[in-house]
């Protein structure tokens, strides 16, 4: 009669099929223009970050203004710090980047999420520490739409019986 099969090798065998293909990974090469710089899109809440990053002594400017004097907030400050720090870069690239759309936590947020892209796009070999960190994950949480009938998004309106 039928042999019994016990593990998905003796199945391969016996239908005739060798072992999975070994699928060479391909080496990311890095990505730069003419200037040096990588360029990357960072997106958070409503905010869009358009971010360059080049070799120099760790200066972050954000719509033409200095880091410190367009996210006053100490918090915001160290969201932008974050990839250099994860990555073990701080103080090696300048970042210029020009950010629209959304509140001051969303635009910091909009640009780590770029500054993280650019570093791995101008070193492939940080994408490990960044990947794993979670910062080239685009943060999908948005504002709920209000809906019809209430005060806000889940928000009722006060119940009177009469």
């Amino acid at each position: 009669m039928a042999e019994q099969l016990n593990s998905l090798e003796e199945l391969n065998t016996a239908a005739g099929l060798d072992a999975a293909p070994e699928v060479a990974e391909i080496p990311r090469e890095p990505q730069r223009d003419a200037l040096g710089r990588s360029y990357a899109t960072g997106k958070r809440k409503d905010a869009v970050a358009r971010v360059w990053i080049k070799p120099g002594s760790g200066k972050v400017s954000v719509n033409g203004k200095e880091m410190k004097a367009y996210f006053a907030r100490p918090v915001l400050q160290m969201i932008l710090r974050q990839p250099f720090t994860i990555s073990g870069t701080e103080d090696q690239f300048d970042v210029m980047a020009t950010v629209k759309g959304g509140g001051l936590s969303g635009q910091a947020g909009a640009v780590k999420h770029g500054i993280s892209k650019a570093l791995q796009l101008y070193d492939p070999s940080l994408r490990g520490a960044l990947k794993a960190a979670g910062f080239l994950t685009r943060d999908s949480r948005v504002v709920e739409r209000k809906k019809f009938g209430r005060a806000k998004a889940r928000k009722s309106f006060q119940f009177s019986k009469r």
